[in-house]
């Protein structure tokens, strides 16, 4: 099984590049974010004669977040902990694995900027409810995978250059903070459970020449239970994506499991 995750940075502008993908990785699961559309401007017909089930969770113009999968799903959308929250920012499904189900949560981590405000506050709060809501998952024991764009810089290692981003809401001692507060409840980072490699990104921006001169961060992540952990072979980051014309700032990641 793989299963992928992707910032798509607006579906209808890159419905072309998503189904070229579909094509030719096919993973199993694909979860997205950033869609910027209401589930029904989603290109459900395209998507579904590639071979996948579609459960979407939209907003006009902002957030939107999906799960592909080339299974049956079993969908809830938004993370509990705030009803007064209308983000359209995570939505989890329950997908057949065999004789068990594999869990899966899509999810678009708020950017926090400026940090002065209270767009980081609400970064922050969205952190500590996804943590309360993981540890509950975590008590089911099931294979469970959080995909997505977490707006998170986990470590020095995942950008081209810490000092550029020492004031960022995404690298901010208290962000990062609590991004291992996921890890430390059990979860483990994909990526780094196959590599400590630096010079890693899954982001590059649209200015200053950031793709052509590599000076990108890592901020898209699967965490993987322990359950899913010990299934893990292999982790792809699809950086050739980048290169495409008209691309989205972020490239698909995508974990392959026995």
């Amino acid at each position: 099984m793989q299963i992928a995750t992707w910032n798509v940075n607006s579906i209808r502008q890159r419905t072309e590049h998503l189904l070229r993908y579909l094509r030719e990785i096919g993973p199993d699961i694909i979860c997205l974010q950033e869609l910027k559309c209401l589930d029904a401007a989603f290109p459900h017909s395209e998507v579904e004669a590639c071979g996948y089930n579609i459960a979407v969770h939209g907003q006009k113009g902002f957030n939107g977040v999906a799960i592909l999968s080339k299974r049956p799903l079993e969908v809830t959308r938004g993370l509990p902990g705030d009803e007064s929250d209308e983000h359209a920012r995570y939505i989890e499904a329950v997908v057949p694995d065999g004789d068990g189900v594999i869990r899966v949560a899509s999810l678009y981590l708020p950017n926090g900027n400026p940090p002065e405000t209270e767009k980081y506050t609400y970064k922050l709060a969205w952190m500590d409810r996804l943590a309360a809501h993981a540890r509950n998952l975590l008590a089911l024991e099931e294979p469970l995978v959080l995909a997505g764009d977490f707006n998170v810089i986990p470590a020095g290692r995942d950008c081209f250059d810490p000092a550029v981003w020492a004031g960022d809401a995404l690298y901010l001692p208290q962000t990062r903070a609590r991004f291992h507060t996921l890890l430390n409840l059990g979860f483990t980072d994909a990526l780094r459970a196959t590599t400590d490699a630096g010079g890693l990104y899954t982001f590059w921006d649209y200015q200053a020449g950031a793709w052509q001169r590599n000076r990108g961060i890592r901020i898209d992540h699967l965490l993987l239970s322990p359950r899913a952990a010990d299934r893990l072979t292999e982790v792809t980051i699809d950086k050739e994506r980048r290169g495409e014309d008209k691309p989205s700032d972020h490239v698909p990641i995508r974990a392959a499991f026995c």
